[in-house]
């Protein structure tokens, strides 16, 4: 089948190099402009741009697709492609672009999203994250059939994944792509059988509809006022990114790495503030929450690298008594 495909970062790339693999034409390849990153802060092609360039794929990197936006000749030199192109279908995954209404009417089979959730549960930016933060028991992929709104379209077929205990975004990203690989490879193979086999678009139902707002970097704060199972979710959603962290004596201290410790029963002493360090050893550091104790057992001192924390301990102190943060940063969600 011949194809346009949309997308940004690995998420996406893994599921162009399934199509390429399945034997699917594409016909041009769109992708987010060169980032600066690293030290260096270089210009760096995304995962897409990197696979359409190893196979000489028409690519075109509009920095938007509004013909009445901010870049009008991006968009204009954009539509010129999508209609050379002549595709029968778009494929979208993880692009980072609003696509307008031109582009969804383009090809003859409309513009097929694959999005990292069970819709209608975590519409938007973050659904990987969002649905770690939540202490959800399973994730899935949902191959939409995009339409003007935010992720609100019918769904052509759907799948469920569990989340693992210590699952983290990363791990969970990962599975996630290779599903979504596999769904999308599945689907037009089902759209030129025909038939019987056919895709049949689904609307998405009413009720459970949740949204999963974009990262915003002061998420990263640990509250030490949130239970230590909020907590502890919080630092798996954000590994890799943008990295769980607290403060100690007002330099930054990572977190890529905890465990909830079983309530102890009631004892005669006051707790602690939170954010209070109730032990240090090669165990890990013992933290006070609002709720609860947390094990911090990975841990990244500025400049350093992620080390288990009695690693990290070996040469740098967190003497008990030490108070991590400050119960007026961070957030409660």
């Amino acid at each position: 089948m011949r194809i346009v495909f949309a997308g940004t970062p690995e998420f996406a790339a893994l599921a162009l190099r399934a199509l390429l693999a399945a034997g699917h034409e594409v016909a041009l390849v769109l992708t987010q402009p060169d980032r600066p990153a690293g030290r260096g802060l270089k210009l760096q092609p995304s995962a897409v741009k990197q696979v359409a360039l190893a196979h000489g794929l028409p690519l075109a990197q509009p920095r938007s697709l509004r013909l009445d936006g901010k870049y009008p000749d991006d968009a204009a030199q954009a539509r010129a492609a999508l209609q050379q192109a002549g595709a029968e279908v778009a494929v979208v995954a993880a692009y980072g672009l609003l696509l307008p209404p031109w582009v969804l009417a383009l090809p003859r089979l409309g513009c097929l999203n694959i999005h990292a959730s069970l819709l209608p549960r975590w519409r938007g930016a973050a659904p990987i994250q969002r649905a770690l933060e939540a202490g959800d028991l399973e994730s899935g992929i949902t191959l939409m059939q995009m339409d003007a709104g935010l992720d609100t379209g019918p769904m052509l077929l759907r799948q469920a994944l569990p989340i693992a205990a210590h699952e983290t975004a990363a791990s969970l990203h990962d599975k996630l792509a290779e599903l979504g690989a596999q769904l999308i490879v599945q689907a037009l193979q089902q759209a030129q059988a025909g038939g019987s086999g056919t895709l049949r678009p689904q609307p998405q139902p009413e009720q459970g509809v949740t949204y999963a707002a974009k990262i915003d970097k002061v998420e990263a704060l640990i509250d030490w006022r949130a239970s230590a199972m909020q907590i502890e979710r919080r630092v798996r959603a954000f590994d890799p990114v943008p990295g769980a962290y607290t403060l100690q004596q007002g330099e930054p201290l990572k977190v890529w790495a905890a465990r909830v410790l079983p309530q102890p029963p009631a004892q005669p002493q006051p707790a602690q503030p939170p954010g209070t360090v109730l032990a240090a050893d090669a165990h890990g550091v013992q933290v006070q929450t609002g709720d609860g104790v947390l094990l911090l057992t990975e841990l990244q001192r500025p400049g350093g690298k992620r080390l288990p924390a009695a690693a990290l301990l070996a040469g740098h102190a967190l003497p008990v008594g030490t108070v991590l943060g400050s119960p007026a940063h961070g957030s409660i969600n």
